[in-house]
């Protein structure tokens, strides 16, 4: 494993398959990639010594065509878990296979479902607002199937990508190609089914087809008009190859629920639905015979501007259709601003899709957070903090005190997450100490016990090592190799950038100090390892999939791994997802690492733009339903439902403070200032935040320094009626770093 290799190129496995449908590949479809694009390798592929290699996951892979690094946290990931049959969301579509379900209202299909879900269809939790909302799942829009399909048909995937997969439903009797080949891309115009040799079959679940007209004869292929079973207007596009004689205008009404065509189709199937009537049909006329097969990710910082990009690669050569999302919009180049059309569709829980003619897309992120550091940060400054005489004297008091307290604290053991923030929680006030406080001698004391208790995990001997899992291609804990629940999922992939990213933040901190440090044995190999697990930068990287975590797509990264979901990949924690980006921006920063330092400022643009339009719900936001908005955050975000709760309980300290913890630079940046207000007005404002007498308590007055630093500091000076607590800290925060950031973000700290 030690050694680098060449592997085929990742767009040929799937472009043989896709092409043999009889068109021909768009010419122009490689990306072209800049000469200073910042998605470069991070260092070379190689299993460090320490770290046992596995190849034996508990999680097989069902139905997994082709070698090479696995998307564990991707959209499509149920297609290869599970059952394989709950659904994957492109947006604004949903697909899922069908494989013979037998439920009231349902077809009994072996093919591929499709749904579109309308915000009259939504149904919403208990209580005003509603504690949920939830999209229907497995509502049969349409079906597209084909007659040889049977139950002894076969799902199997290929291609997997970041930002697409193929996927494949195969019938024994024909065993050298699969009958039908989905395409699966985010955003996609069109679902488009690759027939071969099959006799297609187009249905709609419950009552049945409310309407079926055409065929209009459109070239060599022909359009169908259809109402589905709730009287939503759909376009059939029948494509065949260009070798073909296949009758296309033969398609007919077999019964209320099924369309058929004629037998041995070769060619696509392509099914939209089409909102807003002739306008609508225009746009799909323009665009039907080419299909997306995937994206390329490219992207370039100059300042403090970013620029990221897709390059789509189609089969056809019709302009090709893709759907984005609000934030692609507001941030859409604006030279393109003439390809957005007006045809929408809603997405199941990011409000709209909005269809646009997208060969390439560019999105422009003009604020970075460069002069982001270590300390309490102003954006667009970059002074620090001056702190009075009595507020450094106070502060110190409280280091020296934090300080003796994690050096005689033992490490949680049990846990990569909670060892991760205890070893943040210590760099932190070792930070303090040395470039707040300017007491070099104590925090040399500090920083050489953490080196000591960090060095323990490098050398791979805490009580759960990590093992490089040579199933799914990435660093997990052995703990869930036997409870899968172990350390909230590690080994199924689970919150690896929450975790990792705490690690991360320490060698940073940790090499700030000591430069030498990173040269000694494998402390930058080991913390570069980590980084590539959850962030790989590397499209064609070995032993890692590029970015495991993050959604380029999305603008914010899923923390659900290896686990069958009915609603998707979710993600409950924005605040530790953008301390992951940050964690990661600082270590770039110290050694040297300028394109991971630029990746993470972009990756901070884009999380703060969409934590703000999906995840912190002020009054005007309209990504979310009205029924919801006054819940001020979303609590757990999943793909087709949005639940104002967490994972360990639904008190509002945790639903709330789980998207502030823990407080750092980065939440300056990320969490908008009239959000803060709105939140704490709503939520905690005349004592309510003392309602949490644990460490939540000090999570949500930290969080206040963002709007009030005075308030905050003098909670974190003084408690509550002069009396304090140590148990209002959490365990990866301290109180030192508390009062440096309210004093540094308040007037305490600036005159």
């Amino acid at each position: 494993m030690g050694q680098s290799h060449s592997k085929p190129s990742w767009r040929a496995t799937g472009k043989a398959i896709l092409s043999n449908f009889g068109h021909a590949p768009n010419p122009t479809a490689a990306a072209e990639i800049p000469p200073d694009n910042i998605f470069v390798p991070i260092q070379q592929d190689n299993i460090l010594p320490q770290i046992p290699i596995s190849a034996h996951h508990p999680v097989p892979k069902k139905g997994i065509e082709g070698d090479g690094t696995m998307h564990t946290n991707k959209f499509y990931a149920n297609a290869f878990l599970g059952e394989q049959n709950q659904a994957i969301w492109t947006h604004p579509y949903s697909v899922w296979w069908g494989k013979g379900t037998e439920q009231p209202g349902m077809i009994n299909t072996w093919g591929m479902c499709i749904s579109h879900i309308e915000e009259s269809e939504v149904a919403f939790g208990p209580g005003d607002p509603a504690r949920s909302y939830v999209n229907p799942v497995h509502k049969q829009s349409l079906i597209l199937s084909a007659k040889e399909l049977d139950q002894q048909t076969l799902l199997t995937t290929d291609t997997h990508l970041p930002f697409s997969v193929n996927i494949n439903l195969n019938v024994p009797s024909s065993p050298k190609e699969p009958k039908i080949t989905f395409p699966v891309v985010q955003g996609m115009g069109f679902i488009t089914a690759g027939y071969r040799d099959a006799l297609p079959s187009i249905q709609t679940g419950n009552k049945g087809f409310v309407d079926f007209s055409g065929p209009i004869a459109m070239g060599r292929s022909a359009k169908y008009r259809v109402k589905d079973m709730e009287g939503y207007d759909w376009l059939i596009y029948v494509n065949p190859t260009a070798d073909s004689n296949y009758d296309v205008m033969k398609f007919f009404k077999l019964d209320p629920n099924t369309v058929v065509g004629p037998p041995g189709f070769k060619g696509t199937i392509q099914v939209a639905k089409n909102p807003i009537g002739a306008e609508g049909e225009a746009i799909y006329d323009k665009a039907y015979g080419s299909f997306v097969t995937e994206a390329q990710l490219t992207a370039v910082v100059s300042g403090d501007k970013g620029t990221y990009s897709l390059t789509y690669s189609k089969i056809g050569t019709s302009p090709l259709l893709m759907f984005v999302l609000p934030h692609h919009i507001q941030s859409l180049d604006p030279e393109l601003r003439g390809q957005v059309t007006h045809l929408e569709l809603r997405s199941p829980t990011k409000k709209v899709g909005v269809a646009v003619w997208a060969d390439k897309l560019s999105f422009i992120e003009p604020n970075l957070p460069t002069t982001m550091s270590f300390g309490p940060w102003i954006p667009g400054s970059n002074a620090r903090p001056r702190y009075p005489p009595e507020v450094l004297a106070f502060i110190a008091a409280v280091a020296e005190k934090d300080l003796r307290r994690v050096m005689n604290e033992t490490i949680p053991i049990d846990s990569m997450y909670y060892a991760g923030k205890s070893l943040a929680r210590f760099a932190t006030i070792v930070w303090v100490i040395k470039d707040v406080l300017m007491n070099d001698a104590l925090a040399a004391t500090g920083l050489d016990k953490l080196k000591q208790e960090f060095g323990r995990y490098v050398a791979n001997q805490q009580r759960y090592p990590l093992f490089y899992d040579n199933t799914w291609k990435g660093i997990v804990s052995n703990a869930g190799f036997t409870d899968p629940n172990a350390d909230f999922g590690n080994t199924y992939y689970n919150d690896h950038h929450f975790h990792f990213g705490y690690f991360v933040y320490t060698a940073a901190v940790i090499g700030h100090f000591d430069p030498a440090w990173l040269a000694q044995g494998d402390n930058k190999a080991w913390t570069n390892m980590l980084v590539k697990d959850f962030a790989e930068s590397d499209y064609r990287g070995r032993d890692y999939p590029f970015a495991r975590s993050f959604d380029w797509w999305h603008g914010h990264s899923w923390a659900k791994g290896l686990l069958e979901s009915a609603d998707g990949k979710d993600e409950e924690s924005t605040s530790e997802d953008g301390f992951a980006s940050f964690a990661v921006k600082m270590w770039g920063k110290v050694i040297g690492d300028v394109n991971m330092e630029k990746r993470c400022n972009l990756m901070l643009a884009i999380q703060a733009r969409t934590f703000n339009n999906y995840f912190y719900l002020q009054s005007n936001n309209i990504n979310h339903p009205q029924q919801f908005i006054k819940n001020k955050v979303t609590g757990i975000l999943f793909e087709n439902k949005v639940d104002h709760a967490t994972y360990f309980g639904d008190a509002p300290s945790l639903v709330h403070g789980i998207h502030m913890v823990p407080l750092t630079p980065a939440s300056q940046y990320l969490r908008a200032k009239t959000f803060v207000r709105e939140e704490w007005d709503a939520k905690f404002s005349d004592g309510r935040a003392n309602q949490d007498d644990g460490g939540w308590r000090g999570v949500l007055y930290a969080n206040l320094a963002l709007i009030d630093p005075r308030a905050s500091y003098t909670f974190f000076r003084d408690g509550v009626d002069g009396h304090w607590e140590d148990r209002w800290i959490d365990g990866g925060a301290s109180r030192c770093w508390y009062l440096v950031f309210a004093a540094g973000l308040g007037e305490a700290g600036r005159r």
